[in-house]
């Protein structure tokens, strides 16, 4: 699977034109599966944006991404404000090549600071098949917990699409939290940021592709661009094989002491 991740700098962008900037990149480098940012819809330090532009998980901005998926036979996983009645969720979709929502995730963790202030967590892993290949998607601060890929990992996972906004400050986490990640559980791990700045909010840039050995296939920059990598599943049993982590956390479970 040639797999790849939009790292947008979408700062100002009306929903349209994000949209646009991703058809233009998958024309010049095709991908048959492309991860966008989180929020890529909206923007992510929008304020009450974030509640105007909100809209039904297979609403208008979905059908377009659907038709954009169909159109460069590209799987596409964006992160977009989904409105449910009252409520709004920090969510992330993902449409296949055919144009058909496979997925549609909502953040089950909600950092401290604004998100709380406009959503309602999730309360459950979204785990799907694209290509026969078992794929899980964890949104920004989810995959900051070990347990979190973890247990995507125990449940088959061999690929975790983490849409992201991170900020300068937090570089560690790009660089080393989630290499770590990848590595201990032997899983291909993909990080989309977005690039640039938004109302005050400078964007770490940094995407990766990282393979399950902990290494990086691919890795972006600070500014807008897409990068790309092949995702070769046999690294997968390998990794796993080499060191036998989860295999191991069985055993591991039995000799800690009770949190009692």
């Amino acid at each position: 699977m040639r797999a790849g991740i939009f790292q947008c700098a979408g700062g100002g962008l009306t929903p349209l034109e994000r949209l646009e900037r991703l058809a233009a990149a998958l024309e010049r480098e095709p991908a048959d599966l492309v991860v966008c940012p989180e929020l890529f819809m909206s923007g992510y330090d929008v304020g009450d944006t974030l509640t105007d532009l909100a809209e039904p998980c297979g609403g208008e901005f979905a059908e377009r991404v659907a038709k954009l998926a169909r159109a460069r036979n590209t799987a596409i996983v964006y992160g977009y404000p989904e409105r449910d009645g009252e409520r709004v969720y920090n969510a992330a979709a993902c449409f296949d090549a055919a144009g058909r929502l496979i997925a549609n995730h909502r953040k089950t963790l909600l950092p401290p600071g604004m998100e709380a202030r406009y959503f309602v967590p999730g309360d459950r892993f979204s785990l799907f098949d694209l290509g026969g290949l078992r794929c899980a998607i964890l949104i920004c601060y989810e995959a900051e917990f070990p347990e979190a890929v973890r247990a995507a990992a125990e449940a088959g996972a061999k690929i975790v699409l983490v849409p992201t906004a991170l900020v300068e400050q937090w570089g560690s986490v790009a660089f080393q939290m989630m290499p770590t990640r990848a590595f201990e559980n032997g899983v291909w791990l993909l990080y989309a940021n977005h690039a640039g700045t938004e109302n005050g909010a400078c964007y770490l840039g940094a995407s990766c592709i990282v393979t399950p050995l902990g290494k990086d296939a691919a890795r972006a920059g600070a500014g807008e661009e897409l990068i790309r990598a092949d995702l070769d599943l046999e690294l997968v049993a390998a990794a796993q094989a080499r060191l036998p982590y989860l295999k191991e956390l069985g055993q591991l479970q039995n000799i800690l002491p009770d949190r009692d």
